[in-house]
């Protein structure tokens, strides 16, 4: 099923000239398939972060463990385990205090390609901690860019409903608290005035509905000028509902060195908030 999903979706002209445009001056193109999170497509742009993982041998043997086929140049080999990871000391006590053990499937590819300052296409089924797959290179992007406070996010994670960015906010919450990264989630339905005071005291991540952050944005109450990574979660359920305007926006006003990456989740779809 996830095949086909992920097949359909990189076939949708425009979920393809969202991706393309936000990414002029990639070059390389990859795709990979992380066993039940299936393919992920993945085009290569800088490389900020370490990305040695283990022995090919190693390599081979997980892989075929979890059924996972990858296909082109260049993509990182996964992180098999927290403690052989890349993953600075700070973030791997913090997945110590948080009980992880072993990362998941989409997790172990994930990470290293994330971390690689590549953009990817990946679908993961609800419940794989993909979440976290973007979430904690995104910590790292953060504090390795020992940016000061100022207006606007570094990080910016989009999602189709507020149920949704709200789910993804308390994941993010907790590495608010044990790593002092300041987080705002902002969506219709809840005060804008509130919403509009977090952002200017100034965060590292927002995680939004397209529409609330379109109206931020043109009434100036933030800017994305200082974010250079962004992800879209449940991309095409994003197009489906008719975002595409308010993500071109975004996109816009974000610099042209920026990471992006695209998720969704196979299966039938969640009614909308």
């Amino acid at each position: 099923m996830a095949l086909n999903v992920i097949t359909s979706f990189l076939k949708r002209k425009d979920a393809v000239k969202v991706l393309l445009q936000s990414i002029k001056q990639s070059t390389e193109r990859n795709l990979f398939d992380v066993g039940t999170c299936r393919p992920i497509l993945s085009v290569n742009i800088h490389k900020f972060y370490s990305v040695k993982t283990v022995e090919q041998k190693d390599v081979d043997e997980y892989r075929n463990e979890h059924n996972i086929t990858v296909i082109g140049k260049d993509i990182p080999n996964p992180y098999t385990d927290i403690d052989n990871s890349e993953f600075p000391d700070y973030i791997k006590d913090f997945l110590r205090k948080e009980g992880f053990s072993k990362p998941t499937v989409i997790q172990s590819q994930g990470w290293p390609v994330a971390l690689s300052g590549q953009n990817f296409v990946g679908i993961a089924q609800t419940g794989t901690g993909k979440t976290l797959a973007y979430l904690l290179p995104a910590i790292m992007h953060i504090k390795e860019k020992n940016a000061r406070k100022g207006k606007g996010p570094i990080v910016l994670v989009l999602a189709p409903t507020r149920e949704l960015a709200r789910q993804i906010e308390q994941v993010a919450k907790a590495f608010e608290r044990l790593l002092y990264i300041r987080c705002a989630c902002i969506y219709g339905g809840a005060s804008r005035n509130v919403q509009a005071q977090i952002l200017q005291q100034g965060v590292d991540i927002v995680i939004a509905t397209p529409g609330r952050l379109n109206d931020f944005l043109m009434s100036k109450v933030t800017t994305l000028s200082r974010c250079t990574y962004v992800v879209l979660d449940e991309a095409d359920r994003m197009l489906d509902m008719g975002f595409e305007p308010q993500i071109r926006q975004a996109l816009e006003g974000v610099p042209l060195e920026r990471q992006i990456m695209m998720f969704s989740a196979p299966g039938p779809r969640r009614c909308s908030i």
